[in-house]
């Protein structure tokens, strides 16, 4: 059979649909991959091959027939099978629901595999819990997999498989893409349901999608997944058809807007993620686009830093209830890591009027971004503020100093969940010792259209299919 490793999932399909290949053919290959690389890498925790081998034996239908992939283990439950966010008291519990993004995957032919490694709650952007090995970066197993997709990320960018489950609600989608080098598209607020358990998570801010290693994987994933579900609490626009369709099309000349640095001295200011910007800018310019230096003038507004904080504290305080109340158990500070426990006990003594206060404000200063893309089609930023740091670099200098580490890695991504556009994260620069750094294009509100245009555009301009990490299939 042809070997399917470094296929894209759009390509493995058509081996299936073709009959070239079978959809077992596929998922043993993909079983194999998993068990040689996932020792050096960490990036699965918990597997399912005996009912994966099942399904594609069943001849699976949809436009991923036969794909094989992997689920976040954070978020997307499938009823009966385990599901921890990366959190050791949930280890062993198994959900009672599934979610209608877990059916939408299998509606579209894909076979899941197993679950990939989070960051404890996914409240980090590095894949690192607790109860769970560190996922290591193919591009050198010493550097983070960024988080909180990591396990993914990982996944995806060793050749494991060739699209993985994601989730973003804060960057997670577009920080491990970043680090390891994919394409990740963070959807419109809207496009993809969180039903049936939950309505909105993070006040909004929350979205699922997929890492993959091209940009009409990431578009066709979207597709698959982002079935309009009555009810719920958010639809995003219309699109003007598949998305899949838009890669090829014409973006036309756009005026681009780009930073490739935040303001003050809060922020690391990495001159690898500013040559990442200038590489982009060029090709931008040599495409015929208009570019120029600037941005929304609220996007490093401090109160926004402090709203989103807010909402994730209270979030997470009433995750700890949900939880507590499914195992029918509490769980102590002990068994959890700092940072959750300080974001309870903050989300446990905020006031109701303090929350809406936060949410009001995100939504003033929402506004304000907005108005922006009003006179610009695209902003360009640095995905992150540095390239891969080394694993444990987030906490070693304690507890307290971890969470202005975070703040400080990633001044871009956070903005974007709250306004709730969509923004992609593209594979454009790589460091002189090999690291992968990626660039964040965003768009108005509803218009991954034009995203998915604009970046099959750049892909084909700075092609980065033929990129290998250190450990690959």
């Amino acid at each position: 059979m042809t070997e399917p490793a470094w296929l894209d999932a759009t390509a493995q399909a058509e081996l299936v649909r073709t009959g070239e290949v079978s959809a077992k053919e596929l998922v043993e290959a993909a079983i194999a991959r998993v068990e040689a690389l996932n020792p050096q890498l960490d990036a699965v925790t918990w597997t399912r091959y005996d009912e994966a081998r099942t399904e594609a034996a069943g001849e699976p239908t949809g436009p991923f027939a036969g794909v094989p992939m992997l689920l976040k283990d954070l978020g997307c439950s499938v009823a009966g099978e385990p599901l921890t966010f990366g959190l050791g008291p949930l280890r062993g519990f198994r959900w009672p629901v599934t979610s209608y993004l877990a059916e939408q995957f299998r509606t579209a032919g894909f076979v899941n595999l197993g679950r990939s490694n989070v960051p404890e709650m996914g409240t980090t952007v590095t894949t690192e819990a607790k109860s769970f090995a560190p996922a290591r970066n193919p591009w050198n197993p010493e550097h983070s997999t960024g988080g909180s997709s990591g396990g993914a990320a990982a996944a995806v960018a060793s050749g494991m498989v060739p699209i993985a489950h994601a989730s973003d609600g804060g960057g997670s989608i577009r920080i491990p893409a970043s680090e390891c080098g994919l394409v990740g598209l963070k959807p419109t607020r809207g496009r993809v349901s969180k039903g049936p358990l939950g309505s909105e998570g993070w006040a909004g801010g929350s979205i699922d999608g997929v890492l993959t290693r091209t940009v009409r994987d990431a578009a066709a994933g979207l597709d698959a997944i982002s079935a309009a579900m009555a009810g719920e609490p958010y639809y995003a626009p219309a699109l003007p058809g598949p998305l899949a369709a838009e890669v090829g099309n014409d973006p036309g000349q756009l005026r681009i807007g780009f930073l490739d640095r935040a303001p003050g001295d809060y922020y690391l200011n990495d001159p690898e993620c500013t040559a990442a910007v200038s590489t982009a800018t060029k090709l931008f310019e040599s495409l015929g686009h208009h570019v120029e230096p600037g941005g929304p003038t609220a996007m490093f507004d401090p109160e926004f830093g402090k709203h989103f904080v807010t909402v994730i504290a209270a979030d997470t305080a009433l995750f700890f209830r949900e939880v507590e109340h499914l195992l029918g158990k509490p769980i102590s500070a002990d068994e959890v890591e700092p940072r959750n426990a300080r974001y309870r006990q903050a989300g446990d003594s905020i006031d109701a009027p303090t929350y809406i206060a936060a949410r009001a404000g995100i939504g003033m200063w929402a506004r304000r971004m907005a108005d922006w893309w009003t006179s610009y089609d695209v902003l360009v930023t640095p995905t992150l503020a540095a390239p891969p740091p080394r694993l444990g670099w987030f906490t070693e200098e304690g507890p307290d100093r971890e969470g202005p580490r975070i703040a400080s890695f990633s001044p871009y991504t956070a903005p974007y969940n709250m306004t709730g556009q969509p923004a992609i994260s593209l594979p454009l620069h790589w460091t002189p010792d090999g690291l992968p750094v990626g660039v964040q294009l965003v768009a108005a509100y509803g218009r991954e259209d034009l995203l998915v245009r604009l970046a099959a555009q750049l892909e084909t301009a700075a092609p980065w299919a033929d990129k290998r990490p250190r450990v690959h299939a």
